[in-house]
């Protein structure tokens, strides 16, 4: 019992100050992360750690641009998401015929950005809410204390294009590692576009059944 109650108290301990467990459920990192990865967050690396002793322990950091983070969703904070850092507080950003700028300066996005259209649409106020901003957006310049987070999947994230900046207060942590990796049972269905990083698995892109060996403990860059 003793044995038991004291791997309870470690396991909180982790998951509050340490680590968190998340699952992908959507395409909107593709290809970075696949519906079905399971990824351990990082959580402390943007805060000082608490008890104090543990700061002089744990390495912290600011968040980045480049950084894949785990947030609370503006519009909901009971929902995390997880997108790419892509701006921080008092830049100025910018996109242009899909081309990112940030500060005036294009940024290479070649390594992780995924385009499942070749279409690119035009500045028109009369297009839909969902490709007005999807490839033109800006310029911007963002509040402090705020960060500009992008899905990878470009053509099929919900993200600061269309609901705006995420306050630093929501940053949950920084993703780290794929621990895990299955491909979805089922194929995708309307139903399942929700695009929350969660604990439990939403069916994704019609993707075989299978284990995916190649991306187990793989770092999330």
């Amino acid at each position: 019992m003793e044995l038991l109650l004291t791997a309870l108290i470690l396991a909180l301990f982790v998951r509050t100050f340490l680590f968190q467990a998340f699952s992908i459920p959507s395409g909107s990192m593709e290809r970075s992360l696949r519906v079905g990865d399971k990824i351990l967050v990082n959580k402390f690396i943007y805060s000082q750690p608490k008890p104090a002793w543990l700061s002089s322990l744990l390495p912290t950091r600011p968040v980045q641009r480049g950084d894949v983070v785990v947030f609370r969703y503006p519009l909901d904070p009971d929902r995390d998401f997880i997108k790419r850092c892509v701006g921080l507080g008092g830049d100025t950003v910018e996109i242009e015929q899909r081309r990112l700028r940030v500060n005036g300066t294009e940024v290479d996005e070649s390594s992780y950005t995924y385009y499942t259209d070749d279409r690119i649409y035009p500045r028109n106020v009369a297009l839909p809410d969902a490709l007005r901003n999807r490839d033109n957006y800006g310029p911007y310049t963002l509040p402090e204390g705020s960060y500009f987070c992008l899905g990878d999947n470009r053509n099929n994230s919900h993200d600061s294009r269309h609901w705006g900046t995420v306050p630093a207060a929501n940053v949950r942590g920084r993703g780290w590692l794929i621990y895990w990796s299955k491909a979805p049972q089922q194929p995708s269905s309307p139903a399942a576009g929700r695009e929350d990083a969660t604990g439990s698995e939403v069916d994704g892109e019609g993707e075989a059944s299978g284990m995916r060996w190649d991306r187990m403990l793989h770092l999330v860059r």
